[in-house]
This record gives structure tokens, sequence and C-alpha cells, in this order.
């Protein structure tokens, strides 16, 4: 997958070790097998006409999508609400690496999870946490990656995941899950700039989020219009035309109206900036002033479907849309791992 939208000097995604592809032998059996059917055809109708006989009329060919494009439900949405979802469970590695949602790696405490495209939502549900329910227990894991193979309702857990609700000798089990609302934040909005951005051409990935991100605006400085920023399913918010040379201010909004500002975002690609203001909970940290919450009802998440393009139709809310919080300034964070990239 590479970034269409991004100018022709900006670096494309990295592969990753914990990039995840749909088999491969599988593909070439497909492939084979398709060759068979198709020459097994060409002799049947062969014979046919020979014979004298009439070919029934051809089915108009189904519509195919453009090679490398994975089709997603129009209906796909990632969970949301304390709604409970049966399914089944498996497990696999990322060695180590942020998976489809483009985190610089896995979480420290190994609990992720990657759903199949339907529930991915071309990464409208990256950042947000389940609660998974399987023989021996619940475990909580962080929503980080993209599961091609999976229909919905299966959950490819971490191992560490997997062993906290069945024993892994199983390989896969019969599973409940649901999305948690307001899950305890590990600290404050954190932001890093797509390595390739500029003054013409900005994306940002936000973690530490809690709840799946509903939109995400950026402007200039601290004052001026803001710009909806249009979600990509490796989860990065992306303004193809740029935003300036910084330092921008980013407001942050979650599917359940959670809305916050930070200021002081720096235009340093590849470099991961801790904010001061969480996404909620009204505690801060190094002294920044709290987040408040947007008045405005919790909306339902519509997150786009995937495309053929890395630019799905933005569900950012319009610019002018509900009061921003206070602003909080952003400081750099040093010793981050680079991102792994966008994910298949």
């Amino acid at each position: 997958m590479t970034d269409a939208s991004a100018p022709p000097d900006a670096p494309q995604p990295a592969s990753g070790p914990g990039r995840r592809r749909a088999p491969g032998p599988g593909r070439s059996r497909w492939l084979a097998a398709g060759g068979v059917a198709v020459l097994a055809g060409v002799l049947g109708l062969t014979l046919a006409l020979r014979a004298g006989a009439t070919p029934a009329c051809a089915a108009p060919p189904a519509a195919v999508a453009p090679l490398g494009v994975a089709a997603v439900p129009v209906a796909a949405a990632p969970p949301v609400g304390g709604t409970v979802h049966k399914g089944k469970a498996t497990f696999y590695d990322s060695k180590g690496a942020g998976g489809n949602c483009s985190y610089p790696s896995a979480p420290a405490n190994r609990l992720y999870v990657a759903l199949g495209p339907s529930e991915y939502a071309a990464g409208a549900a990256c950042g947000g946490h389940l609660d998974v329910t399987g023989p021996k227990g619940t475990v909580r894991v962080l929503v980080m990656d993209q599961c091609p193979e999976c229909a919905p309702g299966h959950l490819d857990l971490s191992r560490e995941a997997f062993a906290r609700i069945a024993d892994p000798v199983q390989g896969v089990v019969s599973v409940s899950y649901r999305a948690v609302v307001d899950p305890p934040l590990p600290g404050p909005l954190a932001f890093r700039i797509k390595e390739g951005a500029s003054r013409y051409w900005f994306a940002v990935l936000v973690a530490d989020h809690g709840n799946p991100l509903r939109a995400v605006e950026v402007r200039q400085g601290d004052s001026g219009g803001w710009r909806a920023a249009d979600r990509q399913d490796y989860n990065y918010w992306l303004v193809e035309s740029g935003v300036g040379p910084g330092p921008f201010s980013i407001r942050v909004t979650d599917v359940h109206g959670h809305r916050v500002t930070a200021g002081g975002v720096r235009l340093t690609p590849g470099q991961v900036q801790r904010g001061t203001v969480r996404m909620y909970g009204g505690a801060t940290a190094g002294g920044g002033r709290p987040a408040t919450r947007s008045a405005s009802p919790r909306p339902s998440a519509s997150p786009s479907p995937r495309a053929s393009s890395p630019r799905p139709s933005p569900s950012a809310a319009p610019a002018s849309a509900g009061p921003s919080a206070p602003v909080a300034p952003v400081v750099p964070l040093a010793a981050e791992a680079p991102a792994a990239g966008c994910r298949n």
C-alpha cells in the first residue's frame, strides 16, 4: 500500500516486521484453480458447438475490485458503545510492530488485537479498546491492527492476550466482546507528524485517545480557520494541501463527543510529541490546563468504507461545529522508535 495522496518526494510507508498480508499460497492455489476452470469452460463450449448445441447465455461479468484493493462492506464500522458481540478468537504475534494503525510499537503490556476489514473500518477502530471474554476470563486489548482474512466477529489477539482468556493449545475459541467506553488513559494525547510532511502536505497520527476518533482538525498557530483532516486507512489524518509551516493547533473529537485542543505541535516529521491535555477525565500532565468535554450529544461513528484511494471520505465534523477546549502546549518525546508505516 502506498500513500497515493502524498507528493512525489514524500517517503512511502515501509514494511515492518508486523506487516500483515493475506496468505500467499492460498492466492496461488486460487489462481491455479481459476486457470483450470477457464480451460474446462473453453473445452466444454467447443464440444457443445461441435455437437450442434446452443450455448447458454453468459451472465454479465461481476464487478471486480482493482487489484490490491480489499472489498469492505458498506456497513463497515468499528465496535462502539456497550453492545456485546459474539465471535471467535485466534492469536498472532506482531513482533513488536504497531500494526496497520501505524503506532511506533505494540503496547508495552502486549495486549492488542487485529480486526477484520468490516470492524477495522478503514482505520476508524484504531486506538479503541475491547473487553474480550473467553473460557478463562476477560482481557482488555488495544485495537492496533487489521486482519485481512478475518470475517466479522473474528478477533486475532496477541498471544499474550489469548493466554489470558484460553489455553493457547486450543488455537481458536468462542468469545464475546464489547467496546470499552472511556477506558483509563495512559497519559495526555501524543502526536506524530508523518515522514515527508511539509508546509504543503500535512499528515498526523494521534495516539492515547482512549475511544475511537471521529474527527481531527488542524490550523496554523492558535487562531484562524480549522481544516478538517481526512482519515487514512493506516490511521494518519491528512490535509493534502498542507496547513503551513507550523506550529499547529490540533483539535481532536472522539465518537463519544469528547473534544480537546492541543497547541504548539511542531513540524518535526517522525518525532513523537506529547501534549499536556488528556482526551477526557479533566486530568493533565506537565501543568497544562484541563481539557473540557464538548456539550454536543454523543454522535455515532460513521467510518468511511475502504476504497482504492488512500483518501477515504472524511467523517470529520464541520470546522465550525461545537466549542473547542482550551489549547494546551505539546512537548517532544525523545527516544521514540519510528512508526512502522501503513499495513495491509
